[in-house]
């Protein structure tokens, strides 16, 4: 379960960003959206073997500027 603790005199909107903050870096919503359905291991691996090689794409063009 995600909480903050209100500080002595803490603004709301301070208080929430703070918690969305928190909530963001968790990775509960990504997990979330991630178990909304079933995807076959074999198709889980394409899809990271097609990531792997788009992120090695990009670093390559980064160390080419």
């Amino acid at each position: 379960m995600i909480g903050i603790v209100l500080q002595e005199n803490e603004n709301i909107d301070r208080a929430l960003k703070r918690f969305k903050k928190k909530y963001e870096r968790s990775g509960v919503l990504k997990e979330f959206k991630k178990r909304q359905f079933f995807v076959k291991p074999s198709i889980e691996k394409r899809m990271n073997k097609i990531k792997a090689v788009r992120r090695a794409h990009r670093e390559n063009l980064r160390e080419r500027k």
